[in-house]
Parts: C-alpha cells; structure tokens; sequence
C-alpha cells in the first residue's frame, strides 16, 4: 500500500503519464505487456469497460459472462466515483492504472485508482482490483471474488449457498434461514437462488470483493454488498460473521419487505408495526414489548391515542432505546387484520403512502380497509388492547 500512494503522489503532483484513454490515465511506471499488439488489446478492452460502467451491469459488454453477478457487485462499487460534490466537479477523479500483472498468458490482474488533487495535495477516492482475460482476440473483465475464496467451504441452506472459511454456527445459521423462509411466506414470495459469503468484518467483504479502498467506506467494522442479476441474488455480508451472531429479525423483516414492496410507497408507522409483530424490536419480542404497552394503557386509562398516535409517543422513556405508541397500535391493527382479511389486507395499509405529518393518508386507508377513522380511533385501540 505504500508504494501505491507513492506512485500516486508522484503521478499527481508531477502530471506525468504514460499514455492517456477516454477513461484512465497509465503512470510511466506502470509496466505493460512488451508484445505491442496483446499491450494495445488490454488497454483498448480495459477502455470499453470502464465507459460503460455507468451503463446497467448486465448490458455491460466487456464482463465475463459467467462472472456477471459477481461483477456486477464490484461494478456497483465503480459508478459515480469521477465525482466530487465537495469541488463541484463531475470529473474531479481520474481513473488511474497502477498495476497490470500477468498471472498466466491469458489472464491478468488489473489495479485502479481513482485519484484528484486539490491544493497540491492527492486525494485517493477508491482503488479496486479486477480481472482481465483473454478469449480469442479480446480481453474480458471479472471481478476477483472466487478466486479469492476459492478455499472456502459451503452449504446449502433452502434456496441460499452459505459460502464460509472454516465454519459456521450451524444451529444460529438454520434459525436465521428460517426467519427468512417464514418471511417471505408471508409475503408471498418464492426465494431467489442466493449466495451467501459470510465473512469475519466489512474490510473482509471489501477484500474479497475487489475493492481495495473506498473512502466512503472509512472506519466501518460491519457491512454488506449485494448483487441480482438473471434472478440470482449474491450476497458478501461482513455483519453476520460466521457465527451468524449480528441477527436482528426487525430488521431482516424491513429487508424482505422491501423487496416486494417500494418504500416510495410505504407507510413507515405500519411498516415500523409489523416489525414489532414479526421480529420484535432492540432485542425484545413482540410479547414483551406488548406487556409494556399494556401496562403503559393501564397506567393511562384516560389516554388519548388519536394524539399519541399523531405524536409518536415513546411509551417506554427509561429504556435505552425508545418505544413507540403508533408502532405498537399498527401492530395490534396488522394482527387482527391479518386474522380477519389475509396479508393481502395488511399490504394494503402498508401501501398507503409515505408518512405524513397529519396521517391523513394513513387514516383513510385504516378506514377503508379496517373501519377505523380518527373518529373512533380511541375505541377501537381499547378494543385491541383488550382483545390482547
């Protein structure tokens, strides 16, 4: 890594380059193939890739097909990064050669980097490591993932290929996948064909996936990279670790329903609500954070819901982490709705439109579907809290 910022100082500071493409800069330093035509192949191919990244992943013609999905996660990694908002400049960073290295007479690894210089300073953006080969006359781009864990061992686990180094916790990896599967029942989904890289920390992810820097990555331990393409989803998660400790179904319920769902759609609140339901919140299960409320209810038997609603109240204020009036009454909606009318019904009210400061689209949604206007809102959530 030093000698890369080495060569990146100088490149930057000197304005020294070797040859200059639509879309990278080659340092002189750089050493290239010495055969004029396989030199002139790489970089030409190496060109046509990267100006069309900013394409969709699968129209990108210079990607090895068979190594699409991963590809397509690092070139999501590549897209926008010419960009500074700070410097007010839609090319501030210069795509950057720093390494073409033969691995075999066919295949090369590739280094990038994209780098600005303001007030004589360099400026790294990324950096990232991607593969070339050669089939007949022409050079093809790959992502590094499974040559780089071509060691790992796997698992299947339903539709998802649990890809790993050693080992995995194997009881915490089936209560996982079957949050998953009772998830996406519910929504009425079929599981795509997954993998599922579960590594140690993010800096793993990154590594593993061809970036070798990001600086919007900077400082962070968890994380995850994702990829769909043909219907096959791939995932390099850096927060489950192999131990599949840092599980949360609350949130994994946002993620499977924001899959069949668009947030530009959903109502927060009633979102927030069924992931009380299904999965909870801040460690605590559904039954728990329902003996709050009801205690919270009886402490307050003349509360006003319409107004704790509208507020948002935090029921539960010497807890570390808040608890939520309208959530929990979305919830006890979403659960006898459920009973009474199918999920169908509770996609309804999930899909009544992005939060709004006087709830009025919520309202006449709940009141379509369920009977429940601001009019007789305290009633009817007496009447859940007693039926539950």
């Amino acid at each position: 890594m030093k000698n890369l910022f080495t060569c990146l100082i100088a490149v930057l500071l000197s304005g020294a380059a070797y040859s200059q493409y639509a879309s990278f800069v080659i340092p002189q330093n750089v050493a290239l193939p010495r055969d004029t035509v396989l030199k002139n192949q790489l970089l030409a191919n190496l060109n046509a890739f990267l100006l069309q990244v900013p394409k969709p992943n699968n129209e990108n013609a210079l990607v090895l097909p068979d190594a699409l999905l991963q590809t397509s996660l690092l070139l999501d990694e590549f897209k926008g990064l010419t960009k500074s908002i700070k410097y007010n400049d839609t090319n501030f960073y210069k795509c950057t050669l720093t390494n073409a290295t033969p691995l075999t007479d066919s295949t090369f690894l590739i280094q990038l980097a994209y780098m600005g210089a303001a007030e004589n300073k360099p400026l790294l953006r990324a950096a990232f490591t991607i593969m070339a080969q050669k089939q007949g006359n022409a050079f093809s781009f790959y992502a590094p993932l499974q040559q780089n864990t071509s060691n790992w061992k796997q698992q299947q686990f339903g539709a998802t290929t649990v890809y790993f180094k050693i080992a995995i916790n194997q009881e915490a990896a089936k209560n996982y996948f079957a949050y998953i599967a009772a998830f996406d029942k519910k929504l009425g989904v079929q599981q795509a064909p997954t993998k599922l890289y579960v590594c140690d920390n993010y800096h793993e992810v990154l590594q593993i996936t061809g970036v070798d820097y990001k600086s919007d990555y900077n400082g962070h331990t968890l994380g995850t990279l994702n990829a769909l393409e043909n219907k096959e989803e791939l995932i390099v998660n850096g927060s489950l670790t192999p131990q599949f400790k840092n599980f949360d179904p609350h949130d994994m319920w946002h993620s499977r329903l924001h899959r069949v769902l668009s947030t530009a759609i959903i109502n927060k609140p009633v979102d927030e609500g069924t992931a009380y339901l299904y999965g909870g919140s801040w460690g605590l299960s559904w039954e728990q954070i329902l003996s709050k409320f009801k205690a919270f209810a009886a402490a307050n038997p003349t509360a006003n819901w319409l107004a704790l609603y509208n507020e948002s109240k935090n029921f539960d204020e010497k807890a570390s982490y808040p608890l939520n009036v309208d959530m929990v009454i979305n919830a006890l909606i979403v659960k006898k709705l459920q009973h009474d009318k199918g999920f169908d019904a509770v996609k309804q009210l999930l899909s009544c439109g992005v939060y709004q400061k006087d709830n009025a689209n919520y309202f006449k949604a709940l009141n379509t579907i369920a009977g429940i206007s601001m009019e007789n809102f305290n009633t009817a959530v007496w009447a859940l809290i007693k039926a539950n």
